[in-house]
């Protein structure tokens, strides 16, 4: 059997900090397990989070108007992408599964790994107007999100202040991971380790080393399959009528985006359980 690779996007500026631990614990861990781990450590890298016009090579072909997407399309059909993404689309293009390791800034990711999304999950190497979601080009692949919180766990409750965690997480692993067809594993989330004693610091990075042990052969969290749409200009890419129907006696929505007004699935983003038929096979039960 081939060896599985795992990329690690590692975003946190110090060694010593549990980020630092918990990307060691999973280097550690994959390796003696038999894995290729690779790891792009953003700071140490001064990795370029701006999106600009140096991010090809050769003249653009429409300066007076700048658009991103289109320019990067266009240099990635044409080999003319910088040296630093065309690095990291290698490391993408060898992984089974990619961890992405960062502490939670104002909801979301560190800005040198949003820039790291936004450079290198290239239109063209990542995903094409046609291949989206569940055909999206990385769908043989893996990824999660590893991460930490300054707060404690209830202020992610639905009544907590911080507001449902399924809610923020729903962008980036919808709106990302599963856009460019990742199967995106459940994420692991470290709660408050600043705030935690060592020996619940401790338990914390154990607790990460289990689950590593088995982290290829887990399930992935459910999404809406892309056969429940309807896929046309004229049906504004909206679920399809006869899975409203289907939807209208149950008590919960399709999903954290799609709830259908209802209310939203327990824990849709951040466990794996067992789904309702319709998101298994697109048709009622």
């Amino acid at each position: 059997m081939a060896q599985k690779t795992v990329l690690i996007v590692y975003a946190h500026h110090s060694p010593r900090s549990f980020n630092a631990a918990a990307k060691d614990v999973a280097v550690q861990t994959l390796t003696a397990q038999g894995y290729k781990v690779i790891v792009s450590d953003l700071y140490a890298m001064n990795f370029q989070p701006s999106a600009t016009p140096a991010d090809f090579k050769g003249n653009l072909k429409n300066p007076e108007h700048f658009l991103y997407a289109e320019e990067a399309y266009i240099a990635w059909k044409e080999d003319r992408l910088s040296d630093d993404i065309k690095a990291e689309h290698r490391k993408v293009a060898q992984a089974d599964l990619i961890i992405f390791q960062f502490p939670l800034y104002w909801f979301s990711v560190p800005a040198i790994m949003k820039g790291w999304i936004e450079r290198v999950l290239t239109r063209g190497f990542a995903y094409t107007l046609q291949n989206t979601y569940d055909h999206g080009l990385c769908k043989d692949k893996k990824a999660m999100l590893s991460f930490t919180t300054g707060a404690m766990e209830s202020k992610y409750q639905p009544d907590g202040i911080n507001g449902d965690i399924n809610v923020m997480l729903w962008p980036l692993q919808n709106g990302v991971l599963h856009f460019c067809g990742f199967q995106v594993l459940a994420p692991h989330i470290f709660w408050g380790p600043a705030r935690a004693s060592p020996s619940e610091r401790t338990a914390m990075l154990e607790a990460w080393q289990a689950r590593l042990k088995g982290l290829l052969e887990e399930q992935h969290v459910a999404f809406a399959p892309s056969e429940l749409f309807d896929l046309s200009i004229q049906g504004g890419f909206r679920v399809r009528p006869e899975v409203k129907e289907a939807y209208r006696s149950k008590s919960y929505g399709l999903t954290t985006g799609q709830h259908l007004g209802k209310p939203l699935p327990p824990d849709n983003q951040t466990k794996t359980a067992a789904q309702d038929q319709y998101l298994v096979s697109g048709k009622p039960s």
